[in-house]
């Protein structure tokens, strides 16, 4: 395999050609919307950007914050056909830090966050809107170094409390928050592709489920592909207030099974498809995926940032992938978010570029400058790739850190 190596923008690059493509088979999982770590990613995310809004709206710049160890923690519920309601609220353990001011005016954190998590549940699970216990572990807490040497005050404590924007160091040199990894690779396979839609299909809001009001959200798929057949396990729950009876549920079963069929024909034609639905249900025993709201977070389960589905959507333990939670950090130097966006996009132009796999390791170490990754490497199929293009790719990737902050503060990027 040819490999050329290169220092580009003070990065170690490393480009290796003619590897070999990804095998065949396939194991792909994604969560849907409904899923309680999909939850816990969304809620994290969503908590970043309001108060990344707050900030510039009143001080003209992102000021520190992390949310991305937030989890949630599964209430009780009471089900039955035709019916259902909760009895124990979910718990939403809001995990991380943020300024609580900047000079001398005060940011209503805590105020910001129980709105953004009320409104998101009244979005995403209304029926679990009116049962939260928020609980708040937002600290100000400084990252270690800040060493006392004498009367003066090291600079890194003043970075949860800044006297102004000018004490973020990030204003004048964005240096890169921890020693990480961003991983990204392109294209997609048909399978992987179908996955992602399916799951969408019965968790989000399309035709099937606007016309199904009993299909829940808390939607997981597994799949195996060899090439030729699928084997697909998915979950779909049911809203017990919208079936009335067992006969129906397994109705409804047979629905979602027909439309899967439906879809597999359309998107892997010619190849065989099996799928099983809600594998752990035994209906003569009344054992079923049926719930109140439409996801398992009413009954115990648990949702964590970082354990959902990976940048591009997909988990897919076969094709390179790191386990960085992005969702909730800091959008203006965290790399374990803004290295992963960044590692897909490069993958997707390289393989629109030279037509063929692509895949990109971006590595950082912490304290240095941002968009100068310590090594940088890209793996590509293609035996004739055009090295002076691919490195113009690779620089031109490294000097979108700023704009890639812009499009996360405007929510012009869904993590997903």
């Amino acid at each position: 395999m040819p490999r050329t190596s290169t220092i580009i923008n003070n990065s170690h690059l490393v480009i290796d050609t003619a590897m070999a493509g990804p095998d065949t088979t396939t194991i792909v999982e994604r969560k849907g919307l409904g899923h309680p770590d999909t939850l816990a990613d969304h809620l994290a995310e969503r908590l970043s950007r309001a108060y990344s809004h707050h900030t510039v709206s009143r001080f003209g710049a992102v000021l520190h914050h992390n949310f991305d160890k937030l989890a949630l923690l599964g209430g009780a519920s009471e089900v039955r056909y035709g019916a259902g309601r909760m009895t124990a609220p979910v718990r939403v353990l809001v995990n991380g830090r943020a300024a609580p001011m900047c000079g001398g005016e005060k940011i209503p954190v805590e105020e910001i966050v129980e709105a953004e998590v009320r409104a998101f549940f009244a979005e995403r699970l209304p029926e679990v809107s009116e049962h939260l216990d928020i609980v708040f572990n937002i600290t100000r807490n400084s990252s270690p170094g800040a060493v006392l040497t004498g009367n003066e005050v090291p600079d890194r404590t003043r970075w949860f409390s800044p006297r102004s924007v000018d004490d973020l160091r990030e204003r004048r040199v964005r240096l890169s928050n921890d020693t990480s990894l961003g991983t990204g690779w392109a294209p997609e396979n048909a399978f992987e592709s179908f996955v992602r839609e399916l799951v969408d299909h019965f968790s989000g809001g399309s035709e099937f489920t606007l016309a199904h009001a009993w299909c829940g959200s808390d939607v997981k798929l597994m799949g195996y592909w060899d090439g030729d057949q699928a084997d697909v396990v998915l979950c779909v729950p049911q809203k017990s207030g919208r079936v009335a009876s067992r006969a129906e549920y397994v109705r409804n079963t047979e629905s979602v099974l027909a439309e899967c069929h439906r879809l597999a024909g359309l998107r892997l034609p010619g190849a065989q498809a099996r799928f099983r639905l809600n594998a752990r249900d035994v209906p003569e025993r009344d054992e079923l995926y049926l719930t109140y709201t439409g996801s398992s977070i009413e009954s115990g389960d648990e949702g964590v940032v970082g354990r959902g589905n990976r940048v591009n959507g997909l988990i897919t333990p076969l094709r390179p992938m790191n386990l960085e939670g992005a969702n909730g950090k800091n959008p203006v130097y965290h790399v374990g978010k803004l290295y992963n966006i960044a590692a897909q996009r490069l993958a997707e132009r390289l393989h629109e570029t030279t037509n063929g796999h692509a895949e990109v390791h971006l590595v950082s170490t912490t304290g240095q400058r941002l968009d100068q990754p310590w090594r940088i490497l890209v793996r590509l199929s293609a035996r004739d790739a055009e090295l002076d293009k691919v490195q113009g790719l690779v620089a031109e990737a490294l000097g979108e850190f700023p704009a890639l902050t812009d499009e996360l503060v405007s929510d012009g990027i869904v993590l997903s």
